[in-house]
């Protein structure tokens, strides 16, 4: 691993090598399940490469028509084979292990759900679940998707209504299991009931400012806001959602952290990109199934304003083994300290890790 020096936190990202042949044999499918993502060693060595320290990766069922319950156990375990098979990876359980895994030049994988339907439906069984989930090592919980779910709304559900009170249970039971609760996708109302209610700290892993870009995968100052005051984590991410044109650029990701600082202070903003380190080898052939791609979540009412078939679902100019060094740079040339740089790398999700699943 060639270290930034401090550790280095993706709040939500990939460890996937995309141009692998089996990666591109399913890449026109709503949602690759683990086994069809290639976590190869190129993926790998990659990810040694680029300095980072630990990503939140997604596993389980997030869409489509897997039973949930069941896909995401399976899910579970393809990753524990995954990590068991390459000694550079290492399950990430407490804030020490993102300690040690900076420490000894591994990478530590956080295993994150993008949806909390596998709970069931059942209230009397939602603390059983929880807990088998985190026993499992599952670290963060995302309450819903883009649409709404028998929790709360999802950021494209139009009724923008609030956390239910299965929601509201749900969020008891990750508190007293030391799990993030991540809003990442939710309506506004049902982030800011979530905000209210939950007895720890939460967290939205991967998002935009909404003051900058009106898109409702972006949060609102007043969410973030509420976030920071409460000790919680903001993580920006390298998504079509910076800006309206959805050919967001580097310099567009720089923005939304500095709108983000302004709003949240310093000690509550990271990144978390939503996207591999791995770069897409040929982009031609990536673009000539991606409208298809976008159709088919458009299709299934899944996707999110400002996809389109036209844009990329990365930002160009910040992708590869040097996208960490890139980043530090410009925020470095926007005036920014070493001290702050090193707290929005991976600092305060470290130091919110620390508040949610103990040292």
């Amino acid at each position: 691993m060639t270290s930034l020096g401090y550790p280095v936190v993706n709040a939500l990202g990939e460890l996937v090598n995309p141009n692998a042949e089996a990666a591109q044999d399913t890449a026109g499918g709503l949602q690759q399940t683990s086994e069809q993502m290639v976590v190869d060693q190129r993926a790998v060595d990659d990810a040694l490469a680029s300095g980072v320290t630990a990503v939140n990766i997604t596993l389980g069922y997030t869409l489509g028509d897997h039973p949930p319950y069941e896909h995401t156990v399976r899910e579970l375990d393809v990753w524990d084979g995954i990590i068991e098979a390459h000694p550079e990876l290492v399950q990430i359980r407490t804030a020490a292990d993102i300690r040690a895994a900076h420490e000894q030049d591994r990478v530590g994988v956080i295993y994150g759900f993008q949806n909390a339907v596998a709970v069931g439906e059942d209230p009397a069984r939602i603390d059983e679940r929880v807990k088998q989930f985190a026993d499992r090592g599952v670290r963060v919980i995302q309450l819903t998707y883009n649409p709404a779910n028998h929790l709360g709304d999802g950021s494209m559900a139009p009724e923008n209504r609030g956390l239910t009170a299965f929601g509201r249970q749900v969020v008891e039971s990750l508190n007293e299991h030391r799990v993030m609760v991540d809003l990442s996708h939710s309506g506004e109302s049902t982030c800011l009931d979530a905000i209210r209610h939950s007895a720890q700290p939460i967290s939205i892993n991967h998002t935009g400012c909404r003051a900058l870009t009106d898109l409702p995968r972006n949060k609102t100052d007043e969410e973030l806001r509420l976030v920071a005051e409460s000790g919680g984590f903001v993580g920006i991410y390298s998504m079509p959602f910076l800006t309206l044109s959805g050919h967001a650029k580097a310099v567009d990701v720089v923005e939304h952290i500095v709108h983000a600082v302004n709003v949240c202070g310093e000690d509550s903003v990271g990144i978390g990109t939503d996207g591999s380190i791995t770069g897409i080898d040929d982009l031609d052939a990536y673009r000539a199934h991606l409208a298809d791609h976008v159709a088919q979540r458009a299709a299934a009412g899944v996707g999110a304003a400002g996809e389109r078939a036209d844009t990329l679902p990365f930002v160009i100019d910040l992708t590869g083994v040097d996208q960490f060094r890139k980043l530090v740079r410009m925020l470095s040339e926007r005036g920014y300290g070493d001290e702050r740089i090193a707290k929005i790398m991976g600092g305060n999700f470290l130091a919110y890790a620390e508040r949610i699943w103990g040292e």
